[in-house]
């Protein structure tokens, strides 16, 4: 059906005005006029929501058999930092994709939004190098996949760079090894159903890779080893820049000080946050966490990524007591999260003590518009959140779930999760469309 004729500019003001990029008019020269307001702005802080009414606008979709028996929402003000209203939320839930709110706001606190990850190649000695991964989830191997939002670093531009350098040492071949020791443990996570690596539905990760580890992009299937086959593509690359690679590329942990030829960087962690939450990127998901545990101390381990996590969720004031945590990206079934930890990611990354965060907000998918939102809320009652929404997804078979932040008829900004893990198979699009109508209640209500 068709959009709101309103959508269009709505999603500008409501981005604007939830997260406080809206400013006054700033000093125009007198012969231009002032084009006439389309909508009367929004008050910064708007009628309280009651319980009652936030219950109310709820009632009708929770009562919906679709979403089975578990199912609970938690709503919060984030314009007067309480509770509005919750219900369901006695027990955890499998949050699916949801997850990745709690990966990447850890991200973004610990690592900084400015943060860039390099990817590099250092000298080993007269005649030999060594490419060294830095855990750019996004880097890429051709110029023409750079495209796009965000600029990708890519292995192209660095083997023209590195063959630049070694020319001007006097140096046509060289014997090529790669470090991807940046990380550590298992490259794949041992709660992951064991068809997940095989099928490319993940990659094995590793601090050394292109294309998400992709045997060809865009495809599903995986290299065995995303560090040897990067290197394989780096070695072609080398040589059509007219730097010869003698031999096998093997592993080599770069010598301490080694001389750097040359570097490429990544996009800004807060490029990578937008990125990850708006295309539910599992890969990506996976390599944040892993630099959440090495700048936590806790190690570049699955493992020790969940640690950091959970510690850095704790430093934010946020109650991790009843979850379980097992990877970044939610993937696995055994995660189990309180409703109130979804939405308090998103309040802390809205709140006025934690500027540093709000990538995690302009990352979310906008309902209706973009990412993993684009072909959804179009139901009668849902497209009234059309623009309105913006929201996390999560979803695995039996499991679906939103959280995110809208801001009311009456101006108030909500932070909220919505989910069901209960869901009957043949009941999956009906319990997805019901999510959608919760929040567009939300965002319409003047409750």
């Amino acid at each position: 059906m068709a959009r709101p004729p309103r959508a269009a500019f709505v999603t500008l003001l409501a981005s604007a005005l939830c997260f406080g990029l809206a400013g006054g008019a700033g000093a125009v020269p007198a012969v231009v006029e002032a084009a006439p307001p389309v909508l009367t702005p929004a008050a910064a802080e708007g009628a309280a929501p009651t319980t009652k009414g936030v219950q109310q606008v709820l009632a009708g979709v929770l009562a919906d058999p679709s979403l089975g028996k578990h199912r609970g929402v938690y709503v919060y003000d984030v314009s007067r930092d309480k509770l509005v209203f919750s219900t369901g939320t006695a027990t955890p839930y499998t949050p699916a994709s949801t997850l990745k709110l709690l990966t990447t706001v850890s991200a973004l606190a610990t690592l900084g939004s400015e943060h860039r990850f390099t990817t590099k190649v250092v000298s080993a000695g007269k005649g030999s190098i060594v490419l060294v991964g830095g855990g750019d989830p996004l880097l890429t191997s051709k110029p023409s996949q750079s495209a796009g939002y965000p600029t990708r670093a890519t292995l192209a531009a660095l083997a023209a760079s590195t063959a630049k350098a070694l020319k001007a040492q006097g140096v046509t071949s060289v014997t090529l090894g790669y470090d991807a020791s940046l990380f550590t443990g298992p490259a794949g996570n041992a709660r992951w159903e064991s068809n997940y690596l095989p099928e490319g539905i993940a990659a094995r990760t590793s601090a050394l890779w292109v294309d998400e580890g992709r045997v060809s992009s865009g495809m599903a299937k995986r290299a065995t080893s995303p560090a040897a086959a990067a290197t394989a593509v780096f070695a072609k690359l080398l040589a059509a820049n007219g730097v010869k690679v003698a031999g096998i590329a093997k592993p080599k942990v770069a010598p301490a000080g080694a001389q750097q030829l040359a570097k490429v960087l990544s996009p800004t962690v807060g490029q990578i946050v937008e990125y990850v939450n708006l295309h539910s990127d599992n890969d990506g998901a996976e390599v944040l966490l892993r630099h959440v545990g090495i700048e936590t101390k806790n190690g570049g381990s699955y493992v020790g990524g969940v640690t950091g996590v959970e510690e850095t969720l704790s430093k934010l004031g946020l109650d991790v007591g009843k979850a379980q945590i097992f990877d970044g990206s939610g993937l696995t079934r055994t995660n189990k999260v309180p409703l109130d930890l979804l939405a308090g990611a998103v309040r802390v990354a809205a709140s006025k003590e934690h500027p540093e965060l709000r990538h995690l907000l302009t990352g979310l998918p906008i309902a209706g518009f973009n990412g993993s939102l684009e072909k959804r809320f179009i139901g009668a009652s849902a497209a009234a959140g059309t623009g309105l929404v913006r929201a996390k997804t999560g979803t695995l078979t039996g499991v679906h779930s939103l959280a995110g932040i809208v801001r009311t008829r009456s101006g108030t900004v909500l932070a909220f999760a919505v989910a069901s893990d209960s869901v009957p198979v043949p009941k999956t699009l009906d319990a997805r469309a019901a999510l959608d109508r919760a929040a567009a209640a939300l965002a319409n209500c003047g409750c």
